[in-house]
């Protein structure tokens, strides 16, 4: 049928990708993934660090090695050790690729500033700890576009939003999940998140006006968690499970939630699929968790809207993913993807490429793409400004920038002072008697701030010396 012969020949510059595992020499070895069960990707990386969730006795810890830092890894490699309880989810944050925040059964998040050098010791001071959900937080997610925005969700079924910068909570979307969030998600711009849960919806919220704007429920009928993501015109993109219990994707528009776009199914496995998207390529990859595959398709405007590419196949089940940033990938092999995938005690990464004869750079597989400058701050963000991701080119690959410091200026209640003004005492006493002896007592605490603050700047600057001479060895 003419249908038939039109779909054999569907044009597509991604028709033919194909994944590839690097040499042995390029994998990381002897690492103790984290055996935490919890449906997270236990790996993120960014152009200059791969981090991962690694097994700690007692507490909770990840390791972050630079990329470049292949093969077998020290067995005294330094960990970031500050949680009290196991690790259950990390995010690199966009616009700073020397800063990631981790979230912990132990009831907060932490955000931490990695150095460029490999430390000594284990670093086991966050830049700063933030602290609002009740129980463990197993989902953390940095805001596209605007800096220091970063967002938890806990198992209190609470998602907040912080300003990273001052160390405080910006909202907290509370009423609106009657039971444990699956996953979270933004739009391309910030302005709007995606989120799953155990009570079978799928909602869109309005985080700034604290609004669900459309709802789903059931998108799958089967009862394992589901995960949504957005793609593209701010469609979403779902993995689930049919009644039969055989894994399902679909793909919604938001202006018509009841009907799906596209709802395929694929196998019986009762892995739940990660899916991974790549907005310049429109190529969304599926990795379950356990199983030892990476299917990828490509989301069009033409049915049947979700094309199927191909699968990438390996002997070993995965245990968890890394996604690497485009600007992180090589442009000169025609790469488009990169994974990093996790077994029991190794880390591997996967290549995906589209093959070409020409050596030239490919404009057409490397639009211009987000790269590191936030394209707003926090508090205008909250004032209800958006901004599309600020893009860089590709054409002459993405070079990292030098170690920029996350300063965290904590709101002093010390210096909103009171109005000016005759006021009302509310003790009996003469309110004027005290105010010279409490001004002085806070004039000492400003001193003594500024010196322990004096103090932590050299106490770093010594360090980092230190490690200029000893190279990062003992």
């Amino acid at each position: 049928s003419p249908a038939m012969s039109r779909r054999v020949v569907r044009q597509s510059k991604f028709r033919h990708v194909f994944g590839q595992p690097v040499k042995a020499d390029q994998m990381y070895e002897d690492i103790r993934v984290s055996k935490v069960t919890c449906d997270s990707s236990f790996c993120a990386v960014n152009p200059k660090f791969v981090a991962i969730i690694v097994e700690s006795g007692g507490g909770g810890a990840f390791i972050v090695l630079p990329l470049a830092k292949t093969g077998r890894v020290d067995k005294n490699h330094p960990l970031v050790t500050g949680h009290t309880a196991p690790v259950l989810d990390i995010d690199w944050c966009p616009h700073n690729d020397n800063v990631i925040a981790s979230a912990s059964e132990d009831t907060t998040v932490m955000v931490w500033q990695i150095p460029d050098y490999v430390p000594v010791r284990n670093i086991t001071e966050p830049v700063v700890t933030l602290e609002g959900h009740s129980k463990r937080v197993s989902i953390i997610s940095w805001h596209p576009t605007a800096r220091n925005v970063l967002l938890s969700a806990g198992c209190d079924n609470l998602v907040i939003l912080w300003n990273v910068g001052t160390g405080e909570m910006l909202l907290a979307l509370d009423d609106m999940h009657t039971d444990l969030i699956y996953n979270v998600g933004w739009n391309r711009n910030g302005s709007l998140l995606v989120t799953t849960c155990k009570d079978k919806k799928v909602r869109v919220i309005d985080p700034r006006k604290q609004q669900i704007i459309a709802e789903k429920t059931k998108p799958h009928d089967g009862t394992r968690p589901i995960r949504a993501i957005f793609v593209a015109d701010g469609k979403i993109f779902t993995t689930g499970f049919s009644r039969m219990s055989e894994r399902q994707l679909g793909l919604w528009d938001l202006n018509n939630f009841e009907e799906p776009i596209a709802l395929q199914e694929m196998d019986t496995s009762n892995g739940v699929l990660l899916p991974f998207y790549d907005a310049d390529s429109s190529i969304v990859y599926l990795c379950g968790k356990g199983d030892s595959s990476i299917r990828y398709f490509e989301i069009t405007d033409e049915a049947p809207y979700v094309h199927y590419l191909n699968t990438y196949s390996s002997k070993e089940p995965q245990r968890g993913m890394g996604f690497m940033p485009k600007r992180g990938l090589d442009v000169s092999k025609c790469e488009i993807a990169r994974f990093f995938k996790l077994h029991e005690r190794k880390c591997e990464p996967i290549v995906m490429t589209v093959p070409r004869k020409s050596d030239l750079f490919q404009d057409d597989l490397y639009p211009d793409t987000p790269g590191p400058e936030p394209a707003l701050e926090a508090d205008e963000w909250l004032s209800g400004k958006d901004a599309e991701p600020i893009l860089i080119s590709l054409r002459d690959g993405y070079v990292p920038i030098k170690n920029r410091e996350l300063k965290v200026v904590k709101k002093n209640i010390l210096d909103s002072k009171p109005p000016p003004g005759p006021r009302r005492s509310h003790s009996t006493c003469d309110s004027d008697y005290f105010s010279p002896a409490l001004e002085e007592v806070l004039e000492e605490i400003r001193a003594l701030k500024e010196t322990v603050q004096a103090q932590e700047k050299r106490i770093s600057d010594l360090e980092n010396k230190l490690c200029q001479f000893t190279n990062g060895t003992d």
